[in-house]
């Protein structure tokens, strides 16, 4: 037992042993000096090196005027021009340096400067950690890589990574803009930038915030996320995730996206976007909606697709695939529009339907025009196969008018003024002021004019070979008091701007909106997931006359 005891013992010292040498740190190596002396008095404990001093240390050479070596400590004081090289990629140099061999730390001041071949590092202290391999420094530092110059209060470079980290106040000048931050990652050999805090970067083109995100300054592509938006002159840019090029000056933005034209008092929201800023033109899908703001009226546009095109004042918006809209008072449906800002005109393409307080409107052909100058709706053009129809308020059947064409006029944004001409047919429902049924008008007439006021007609006029006569009820069997053509798609109207989406646009709705709140609250310290588009990670690390008061007779 005690010999195995005496063998434990051995062995354990044995190892200690050991590791206690190959631990043991190596020896600062005196090269060169002109003059070397000892002199207790002055500098105890040291030898006085003067005049091209050089020393080497496990792979690191420092030269300078005047050295103390205090050999005992294994610590070196540098002065007068002092340079420290660490193989080809790292130089160091101040007015001032002091080095431990034993711990391998450096500490330079006075001008101090520390250069690689991607970047070069101007402050007043650097300090140097070769165990791993990270210089910071918590002086003003400038920092020159190329196009791009950083300033900042403080800041640590990795080595082996060629990475500047700043925690505090940065910022980063480039001849095309400045970039503002308090924490950034910047690698010097790719001028890859990772902000990941509170961050701008202004240009002449643009402002743009995030508050976490990539930028390559070498090849001007970004990837934005978390509160981010590009703002122009005109435009506000916003989304959950942005990908921006600055070379062509295009940015695409995915989930909650929200597009703000500032001078046309639009809106443009979806959840993926494409915007070309040189080209004038953008592209919205995912639950894309329109909204034009005119007084205190909204008009809301809605379809699978939008585009956005052409420089203000000549904007063209197109929408396709199952087109719905709503503004107070007025909706439709069609499969796609074509609005144009110049000549204020907008066109319901394809099997259009429109809704005027409870009166369905629908023809081949509709056009909405607008006053140039106040925006406006101005007038209603519907053109082959005319029909306008509205519920008997209190009965079963349908007010009905039917023509070749439609013009109608706008007032106060409401429809007041409405003709409709050749081959026009009536059925109309009339009541007195107790809202008892009087008859029902039937006759033909080559055109009738509308007056409407609080979206109900108030007067009907009827012009030239007018042909008819009101019918009491009973005198008028059922099949004969509908106008043929006549379809009902009351079920069908939009009643606000919500009805504009369907089940399928909700649904997708939701789920994207959860997506983005379960990003939102992943860690802060969750390595961005850059675009592929973007660029790949760093290498080293990761658009005659009849007319019949309708209002007097109910």
């Amino acid at each position: 037992m005690k010999k195995l005891l005496f063998f434990i013992s051995y062995c354990l010292l044995f190892l200690s042993a050991q590791v206690s040498f190959a631990q043991k740190p190596k020896t600062i190596i005196v090269e060169n000096a002109d003059f070397q002396e000892i002199n207790e008095n002055e500098i105890p404990g040291a030898l006085l090196l003067i005049g091209n001093v050089k020393v080497n240390h496990d792979g690191v050479v420092l030269t300078c005027n005047r050295a103390y070596f205090f050999q005992k400590e294994n610590y070196l004081k540098a002065f007068g021009n002092v340079q420290l090289v660490q193989g080809d990629t790292l130089f160091l140099n101040s007015k001032y340096a002091e080095y431990s061999g034993n711990v391998k730390k450096a500490f330079a001041t006075g001008d101090a400067v520390m250069s690689s071949p991607d970047a070069t590092l101007s402050t007043d202290t650097i300090n140097f950690d070769r165990n791993i391999q990270q210089v910071y420094y918590n002086t003003k530092g400038t920092i020159i890589n190329k196009d791009n110059t950083l300033v900042s209060k403080s800041g640590r470079y990795y080595v082996a990574e060629k990475k500047f980290q700043f925690l505090t106040a940065v910022t980063i000048t480039n001849p095309k803009y400045v970039i503002k931050s308090n924490h950034l990652d910047y690698y010097s050999n790719s001028g890859h930038s990772y902000l990941l805090g509170p961050s701008t970067i202004t240009s002449k083109a643009n402002f743009i915030y995030t508050e976490r995100g990539f930028y390559d300054t070498k090849k001007n592509l970004a990837h934005f996320l978390r509160k981010s938006y590009i703002k122009y002159d005109d435009r506000l840019i916003e989304g959950d995730s942005l990908y921006y090029n600055r070379n062509i000056e295009f940015a695409s933005a995915t989930r909650n996206v929200k597009i703000t034209d500032s001078i046309n008092r639009g809106i443009v929201k979806g959840h993926y976007a494409e915007i070309y800023k040189l080209k004038d033109s953008m592209f919205v899908t995912k639950r894309a909606v329109a909204i034009n703001l005119v007084e205190k009226d909204s008009v809301y546009i809605h379809g699978k697709k939008l585009m956005v095109t052409g420089k203000e004042g000549e904007r063209i918006l197109r929408a396709y695939n199952n087109v719905r809209f709503y503004k107070i008072d007025m909706s439709g449906k069609c499969d796609s529009i074509h609005s144009n800002s110049k000549t204020a005109l907008t066109k319901l393409i394809g099997n259009p339907i429109l809704w005027n307080g409870e009166s369905q409107i629908t023809g081949d052909i509709m056009h909405l025009i607008g006053d140039k100058n106040t925006k406006k709706l101005d007038s209603l053009k519907v053109l082959n196969n005319t029909f306008i129809v509205s519920r008997d308020t209190l009965g079963t059947g349908y007010n009905q008018v039917k023509g070749l064409n439609l013009f109608g006029k706008f007032k106060e944004g409401k429809l007041h003024d409405v003709d409709v001409i050749k081959n026009t047919e009536v059925i109309y429902y009339m009541r007195n002021d107790f809202n008892e049924l009087i008859g029902i008008n039937k006759n033909v007439s080559s055109k009738i004019n509308l007056i409407i006021e609080n979206n109900d007609i108030e007067t009907i006029t009827f012009f030239n070979k007018v042909d008819g006569d009101v019918y009491p009820e009973a005198d008028l069997p059922e099949n004969a008091r509908k106008l043929k053509g006549l379809r009902w798609r009351g079920d069908e109207r939009i009643k606000s701007k919500d009805d504009i989406f369907t089940a399928e646009d909700n649904e997708m709705n939701d789920k994207l909106i959860k997506e983005g709140k379960d990003e939102e609250t992943k860690d802060k310290d969750t390595p961005i997931k850059v675009r592929k588009e973007t660029l790949d990670y760093d290498k080293k690390k990761p658009a005659s006359k009849k007319t019949t008061n309708a209002k007097s007779k109910k």
